[in-house]
This record gives structure tokens, C-alpha cells and sequence, in this order.
């Protein structure tokens, strides 16, 4: 078993929306002879994009798996979403697998979005292979890719198979280390000479290589420096162990829709990328390593929750340590229930198949049907009891509010986008107390949009969505002392409350404080929170346009009470009327909130998007340039960017992204406080 499982490959495919992925994962199923001919995305005949959605957009939105096995052993590939609306995920997809095939396109090289992927794979601490695909496109620049892997990225990478011909001339690639040509013929290579033009180039390739794989051995570099060489034993182990070890990046030229290179591909991941038995040991919750094992306790982490209409939620999960058998038993270590797996499923598009055999460390399946594990939980052999640190996935970017088409179905769509929130941890629904809005928060606008697209075709709900309303603040820019009186009597016990109240403002950012400045007992103290609360509620509906008022304290310093007809209620009435009274004089004003926008885009659209910012009221903080892409951070009213996505896709070709955070409130300039308020006026008046 352990042999098996040593020869077993785990890996995901990663790089940018466009660049190719999903073709190139069509060709590695075609030579894997899961499929007889390569589907196209244009016709929506993939295999691992099959979700209407997808098919609709022409790219992936979640990710797609396979299973298959090549020279005796099983490879289980992740196909990982490039599209910026669909990477939210991408720490906790990458924790499931051992290694990556980072995809680079050879028209377009390295993007800004490719510097945020490969982070994330620096950041999962996995060995990577480097594909540079779309060789037979036209301006397929191979040099320029391929420099785009130091220049930009910082990798240190080793050519293994180099180009021959470019675009419409792409025929074959050279072996560098062998010293051979590969030609290719449909699925077949014919080996050849290299042809007299290149062979003084594919010889420097090779110093170069073998250079760099000495350098990632210190045996290896003390030889090589003696004797100017390494045996090709020497080179083939220092050249895996430096993969494993992450120091070098072996490089291969392709092209995905041209079937040409799925061999090389595949035979250097078998050669090179680590099994689930060599991966580097994982970090528990608890501190503790967990060195993978094919024998002892079991343990899988589930990295990811899909829906079948047939066989209803399914948990993918890696296998981290030990057998997975058939109705294995393991405990959650989340939630501390016991879970019965039933028989492991393995994948391939939206094809199932459910197998009888021991799955080891490594091996990506699903389980259907359990009680209560979701994306992130590690399930455990009790012996074990270990659980996986799991990633910190980004904060959501944009909200948007939902509203059924036809009046009073509010539940129903809540309940609709709900039962999406498992298998996409990006998403988040909540109620909005201010404006009751029911908002859906995301990546991206198309992250968004495409959620409700799938919550309306698959639980059969008509879903508007509309921007929602900016979260705005009010706050005072004055003081006053005002005495906020009720009184009330209509036979019987009445109603009397009496305060006098100081309102004046604070600091930004100070929120609300309340101060207790009553002595001599004029207003007793079981009455005076009462006098906070009713602020507190007031303020909360604001004044100008219905939003909290914030930053700004009250001092309760007099007041009466009545001995028979005072009550909290009076008091906490009193203390609203006290706050209305006072912002007639308090000078209120409204409060934007600011987000710290930092974008990536290409040097030449530099100049398009700072006037862009401008005109959105945006100040730039400052900018900086490597390599021809230049990241821009800058302070923006988050109400000027509500629908940015699609202008910065817009003004940059579809190669700029972009993350925002929140940073502070600052007070909203009169044309943006009078528009402000007076739809705020008119929705009043149009609710009666």
C-alpha cells in the first residue's frame, strides 16, 4: 500500500481567469485516456466546467476535480478558479493539495492578479511545476513569460522543456537536460535531434539549469564548484529534491488547446512533485506536527462543500494521514460529533464513482450525506485527535441587497442564498438592522451575481439585486442643552419623566459616551440609564437621513421626577425627546466611510485609473513599480466604488484587481450629504 501511495500525486492547477487552466486540465485528461477529445470552453463542453453558470461566463467559478491513473499510480487534480471574484477560497483549496502546476499564458506573461496566486502558494508552502501555455496563439512570447517568473514573481526557475517555434510554428519543445527534441505528432512525441539553430542556446539553458540546481544543494554546489559538473543521477535528484524543498521551479512550454505537451507535463510530475507521504508535516490547532503515515490513525480535512442534485451535499477532503476504509468513523473536531463516511467517492467533473478500497494520505474524495462537517473542519481518529490549522480566508469586498420580485417573499430568498453558504465560505448573508436590507457580501460584483444566478435556478426564486445603501453615519458638529420633557396624564397613574442633557461631539471615531452628572437625587438612579437608552435609541435612527449618529457625548446633569407617575419608560421617553431637541441646533452632518483601495494594474494603464480615482474623489497615497506592474494605494468613499469591478476590468483589459478595506469616516461633502438626504425625504414620503 505504501508504495502505492508513494507513487500517488496530488496537485492544483493555478494561475489567472484566462490563462488557460481548464484547457490545459482537458489536455492532461485526454493523455490520461479519461476522455477521447478535448472539449472546448467556448462550447461549454468541458469536463470540469459544468455548472450553467460556467458555462454561461466561459471559465470556472468553483473548482473542478479529477481522478485518474497513469503509469499504475492515481493523480488527483484540482482545477482552481483564476477569475479575482472566485479566488476568495483559494488558501483553504490549497491546503488540500501537495504540490501546484502554476500556469503562466505566453500572450499575456505574468499579470498582476498572477503575483496575488503565487503568494498564496508561497504562502501554502507547496512545491510548484510552471506550465507556460498558449505557445500556438498568436504573440505567444515565450522569453518574455518566462523572464515575467524572476523579474516579477522572485521564482528561481529551471527550464526543463524548452520551446521549438513559436505561435502558429510551435511543433515541439527541446529536453534541455537530455539534449533532445520532442516533436510533436497528435498525441505522440518523436524524438529527434536538436536542430542546428538552437543548439548553442538549449546548451547555455542547460548550464544554467544545472546551476541552478546546484544551488539548492550544498553537496551538490561544493561538487560543482570542484569538478564543473554533476553526473545525470546527481542532476535528476538534486533537481527533485530542490522542487520539494521549494527552492526551484522547473518550467515547461505547452499548448493547452493544441494537445501539445500533456506527456512532458505528466511525466515531470511523477518525476518531480512530492507523494502525500513526502509532503512537509502539518500544523494542528494545537501546535502539535502531523507527519503523514499510511499506517496508524486516520484524519481528512475537508477544504471544500459541493451540491449534487442527486446525492445532495458533498464534503471534499483530503486525506492527511492513515486509511480512509468504507464506513470509516471519525470524529469532527469542530463540533465533536461522530461521523460515519460511508464509501469514498472519487471525482471526476461531475462524475462519481464510489470505490471499496483504503484511500491513504494524499487521496482527494467525497463523502455524501454527513451530519454536520462543513469546509475547514478536520475529521480525526479519536486516538489522534488532531485538527489542521485552517486558513484565514480575506474579509468580503462588496455587498449588495437582495429583494424578491414579488412582495412578502423576503424568507424565501434569505432561506435560497442561505443554503449556498456552505459550499462557498466567500459568501455572507446578513440583516441589516439600519436599513433592513437583506445583504449578500462577496468578492467581487460577478461573485455576487453569479450566486443569485445559481440560488434562482436551483431553489426556483425570483431574486432582485440591487447596491445597497452605503453605511453611512451622522454625527453633530456643535453643542447644545436641552430639556427633553414628557408628560403625560389621562386619568389614573400618568407619565412623567424630566432631564436636562448637554450634547456635544467627540472625536472621530469616539462613538457615543454617556456621562452621569445628576447629584442631590433630582432625577433618582434607577431612572438614569433609562435617560441612556432612550439617546441611545434615538440616535440610532439618526436625524438627517436615518442613519446612527455617532461620536458625540451626552451629559445628563438635572431634572425632575414624580413621585407616583415617574418610570423608566417615562424617562427613556424623555431622554429621546431630549435628543431630538437637540440636533435642531447641533449642527448635524453626515459621515462617509473611506476604504483604502489597493490596485494592481499594468504600467500603461497607470495613467487612466489615478484619473479615474480622481473623478471618484479618491486620494492617492502612493505607488510603486517592479516589473511592469504597478500596485496604487489610495482613500476612497467606499459610495464612489460600490461598482468598481467592472470599470477597472473596463479600463485595464481584464488584467486589473484590486482589494479594498475599511478605514475610517470622514465627513461627506454638501452635494453628497443633500442627495443623501433627500432620497432619504422622498423613500419616507413614498412609504407614507
Amino acid at each position: 500500500m505504501s508504495d502505492t501511495i508513494q507513487a500517488q500525486r496530488t496537485y492544483a492547477l493555478v494561475g489567472t481567469g484566462g490563462c488557460g487552466k481548464t484547457t490545459l486540465a482537458e489536455m492532461l485528461l485526454l493523455e490520461a485516456g479519461i476522455m477521447n477529445r478535448l472539449g472546448k470552453i467556448e462550447e461549454g463542453g468541458t469536463m470540469l466546467d459544468f455548472e450553467p453558470e460556467e458555462i454561461k461566463r466561459r471559465g470556472s467559478i468553483q473548482p473542478g476535480f479529477a481522478t485518474f491513473v497513469r503509469n499504475g499510480a492515481r493523480h488527483f487534480l484540482v482545477d482552481i478558479p483564476g477569475d479575482g471574484n472566485f479566488i476568495g477560497d483559494i488558501d483553504l483549496l490549497l491546503a488540500g493539495v501537495d504540490a501546484v502546476i502554476f500556469v503562466i499564458d505566453a500572450v499575456d506573461g505574468v499579470r498582476p492578479l498572477t503575483r496575488r496566486m503565487w503568494n498564496a502558494v508561497k504562502k501554502a508552502g507547496l512545491p510548484a511545476l510552471c506550465a507556460i501555455t498558449k505557445m500556438d496563439r498568436e504573440r505567444a512570447d515565450f522569453s518574455s513569460a518566462y523572464a515575467g517568473l524572476s523579474s516579477i514573481l522572485g521564482i528561481r526557475g529551471v527550464l526543463l522543456y524548452a520551446p521549438v517555434g513559436e505561435q502558429s510554428a510551435f511543433r515541439g519543445v527541446a529536453d534541455v537536460m537530455a539534449g533532445r527534441c520532442l516533436l510533436f505528432e497528435g498525441q505522440d512525441l518523436r524524438e529527434e535531434d536538436l536542430p542546428a539553430d538552437i543548439i548553442k542556446n538549449i546548451d547555455m539553458l542547460r548550464e544554467t539549469a544545472v546551476e541552478n540546481i546546484a544551488e539548492s544543494d550544498d553537496a551538490l554546489m561544493e561538487k560543482y564548484l570542484e569538478e564543473g559538473s554533476l553526473s545525470p543521477e546527481e542532476i535528476k535528484q538534486g533537481l527533485r529534491q530542490g522542487v520539494i524543498r521549494r527552492q526551484i521551479v522547473p518550467v515547461a512550454a505547452v499548448s493547452g488547446l493544441e494537445n501539445k505537451g500533456a506527456k512532458v507535463l505528466l511525466d515531470a510530475v511523477e518525476a518531480l512533485l512530492p507523494s502525500g507521504l513526502e509532503r512537509a508535516p502539518f500544523s494542528g490547532e494545537d501546535g502539535r506536527e502531523l507527519v503523514p503515515s499510511a499506517s496508524g490513525p486516520a484524519a481528512c480535512f475537508v477544504f471544500k462543500t459541493l451540491t449534487d442534485p442527486f446525492a445532495g451535499q458533498l464534503a471534499v477532503a483530503r486525506v492527511l494521514t492513515g486509511l480512509i476504509n468504507p464506513d470509516s468513523v471519525l470524529k469532527n473536531m469542530k463540533s465533536g460529533d461522530s461521523e460515519r463516511l460511508g464509501a469514498p467517492i472519487l471525482m471526476v467533473g461531475k462524475s462519481q464513482t464510489q470505490t471499496k478500497e483504503s484511500i491513504g494520505p494524499g487521496a482527494v474524495v467525497a463523502f455524501a450525506k454527513l451530519k454536520n462537517t462543513h469546509s475547514g473542519d478536520t475529521l480525526s481518529d479519536e486516538k489522534l485527535a488532531f485538527a489542521l490549522t485552517c486558513p484565514v480566508l480575506p474579509p468580503q469586498l462588496i455587498s449588495y441587497a437582495l429583494a424578491p420580485k414579488e412582495k412578502g417573499e423576503e424568507d424565501k430568498v434569505y432561506a435560497a442564498v442561505q443554503r449556498l453558504l456552505d459550499e462557498d465560505v466567500t459568501l455572507k448573508l446578513t440583516r441589516d438592522e439600519e436599513t433592513g436590507d437583506i445583504l449578500v457580501s462577496g468578492m467581487g460584483q460577478s461573485h455576487i451575481e453569479t450566486a443569485v444566478e445559481r440560488a434562482k435556478r436551483r431553489y426556483k426564486v425570483d431574486i432582485l439585486l440591487k447596491t445597497p445603501k452605503v453605511p453611512y453615519r451622522e454625527t453633530i458638529r456643535g453643542t447644545a442643552q436641552v430639556q427633553g420633557r414628557h408628560k403625560k396624564q389621562s386619568g389614573g397613574r400618568g407619565q412623567f419623566g424630566d432631564c436636562w442633557v448637554e450634547f456635544a461631539s467627540l472625536e472621530r471615531g469616539a462613538g457615543y459616551r454617556f456621562e452621569d452628572g445628576i447629584v442631590g437625587g433630582v432625577i433618582p438612579r434607577q431612572y438614569i440609564p433609562a435617560v441612556d437608552k432612550g439617546i441611545q435609541e434615538a440616535s440610532a435612527r439618526g436625524f438627517l437621513a436615518g442613519y446612527p449618529m455617532v461620536d458625540f457625548k451626552a451629559r445628563l446633569y438635572d431634572g425632575s421626577y414624580h413621585t407616583v407617575d415617574s418610570s423608566e419608560m417615562a424617562f427613556k421617553v424623555a431622554g429621546s425627546l431630549a435628543f431630538k431637541k437637540a440636533m435642531e441646533t447641533c449642527r448635524p452632518t453626515l459621515l462617509e466611510p473611506i476604504v483604502i483601495l489597493t490596485i494592481s494594474i499594468p504600467d500603461a494603464n497607470m495613467g487612466d485609473v489615478i484619473g479615474d480615482l480622481s473623478s471618484r474623489r479618491g486620494k492617492v497615497q502612493g505607488s510603486d513599480s517592479i516589473a511592469g506592474i504597478t500596485e496604487i494605494k489610495a482613500m476612497v468613499p467606499m459610495n464612489e466604488i460600490l461598482r468598481y469591478a467592472p470599470d477597472l476590468r473596463s479600463m485595464t483589459g481584464g488584467q486589473g484587481s484590486f482589494t479594498m478595506e475599511f478605514s475610517h469616516y470622514e465627513e461627506a461633502p454638501p452635494p453628497v450629504t443633500e442627495k443623501v438626504v433627500a432620497e432619504y425625504r422622498q423613500n419616507r414620503e413614498a412609504e407614507g
